[in-house]
Order: C-alpha cells, then structure tokens, then sequence
C-alpha cells in the first residue's frame, strides 16, 4: 500500500523545475524529464527541485565527446566545475545530496589531484562534505607505463579506482519526502562499506565514449534517496541515472547539451534496466 500511494505522488505531484526558455525539454516520459541544455547556465531552472544528484562529470582526459572540450587547461577545467557545481547546489532542496563520481587523480594534461581539487571546489560552492566511496572497478587495462622500469628512479603508480565522492545541503538527515526505502538489509550492510567493487560500462555497448554502469546510480539512488524523490544528472550522457531513477521509482531530471546523446537517451528510455 505505501508504494502504490509513493508511485501516485511521482505521477501527480511533480511540476517541470523550470519557466527558463534557456532550457529546452527534449524528451518527458513518465517520471522522466530530459532538457537540452549547458550544466553551467545558473539561470537553466528558476526554482530547487533536486533531492538526490548523481552525476559523473567530463574528467577533462581528452574523451572524445561530441559538444564538449575534454582538453582545456586544468584552470578553466576547475572553473568550469565551480560553475556547474554551484549551479546544482542553487537547484537543489535544503535535504539534498550529493554523489560526485570523479578520478581519484590524472596525469594526462599533467598530474592532477582531481579528487582533492574537485572536493574542496564543492566546498566552496556550498556543499557540506560527508564522505567518499571508493569504487574499486578492477580495471587493469589502464596500465599502460610503469616509469622507470624497476627503479626508483622515477617510477609511476597507477590506482584503478575512481571515488564517489558523498556531500549535502544543508542538513544530512532526511526529514521530508515519501520517507519510504526501498533498500534491502543485505544491500545496506555491503553498501555501507566505503569501498565497492563492480566492474565499468562497456563503451561500444552504449555508444558513449564515457558511460558509467548501472550499478553506480542503483546504489546511489537507493542509499541516499527515498522512493518519490527526484534524482537529478547535470550530465545526463547516456542516459543511465535517469533510467535507473526511473526503474527505481523516483522521478529522473538531466541535462544533457549534445543532440546525439540526446537521441541515445530517448532510444535507451524505451528499455528496462531490471
């Protein structure tokens, strides 16, 4: 009985979180919204409306995206993430969370502690730092110099891991929504310990250039959010935060500036994930 009244909220009670001609809504479905737009245009939505963001941002590593530079200098990279990280935090409810999907560190372009540089980033903009994930993706194919071989002269470590990293508005405890988890005691227990372990998202399967697997949004969505809340992407890429908020009775928010992933989205909402 609780979900069929949480599903009824999600279907009758959710206005568009934007009177902005800046954004254009591409594609709405049950549950499902999808605009057009830049991530770091602050007057894209008018009022809050996000309880729950998950979102991997461009890694600025040289991905070949269609409508996005993923070669700019590291300063206009990180004052590009202050934009758009300010912006969601103005788009976002009082309760809101966080989950930011970032490399631990980079060395195309130069070394750079991005994990570090794009915490205290969102700090600044407002977010309350709570704690990061350490998805441990078992990627051993990223190995592709050592250094110095077998020397210390100037050897190289690589960690093939990423980090999720976990912030909020202005409280963290949830006080309002459907108050309804749909989350299992076995789920929580494994999920709760800060290093997860699952395998990434094949790129020509999804006919991205950077996709992240389902797994990292399901988690996400059911540890931080209750069923009925709106879980917003300001990188909607392939689509798959939307879809999984969707699949897990929430209500799915992205932005997405390309036309052809774009396109990709729409094609992928006409499936199920689960």
């Amino acid at each position: 009985m609780e979900l069929v009244i949480a599903e009824k909220r999600i279907n009758t009670t959710f206005n568009q979180p934007n009177n902005s001609k800046k954004a254009n809504v591409f594609f709405c479905d049950k549950n499902v919204t999808l605009y057009k737009g830049d991530s770091t245009e602050k007057t894209l939505f008018d009022r809050p409306f996000a309880d729950l963001i998950v979102t991997s941002p461009p890694y600025n590593v040289g991905i070949e995206y269609n409508s996005n530079d993923d070669t700019i200098d590291y300063s206009q990279y990180l004052q590009f993430s202050r934009l758009w990280m300010k912006n969601c935090y103005d788009w976002s409810n009082d309760e809101a969370r966080f989950c930011l999907n970032i490399p631990l560190d980079k060395n195309k372009g130069g070394e750079h502690s991005v994990g570090a540089d794009l915490t205290k980033i969102a700090q600044e903009v407002g977010w309350r730092y709570k704690f990061t994930i350490i998805w441990n993706e078992g990627n051993i194919s990223r190995r592709t110099a050592w250094g110095s071989w077998k020397s210390a002269s100037a050897p190289s470590v690589i960690a093939p891991v990423e980090l999720i990293a976990v912030f909020y508005k202005h409280q963290w405890k949830k006080t309002h929504g459907s108050k309804l988890s749909d989350i299992s005691k076995e789920e929580f227990i494994d999920w709760t310990n800060g290093i997860w372990t699952f395998n990434g998202e094949s790129k020509k399967r999804i006919g991205h250039p950077a996709p992240f697997p389902k797994e990292l949004p399901y988690r996400c969505i059911k540890l931080f959010s209750y069923v009925g809340d709106t879980v917003f992407d300001p990188f909607a890429g392939s689509g798959t935060t939307l879809l999984v908020a969707r699949d897990t009775n929430r209500i799915g928010v992205g932005i997405e500036l390309d036309t052809n992933y774009c396109e990709l989205i729409k094609n992928r909402l006409g499936q199920s994930l689960f």
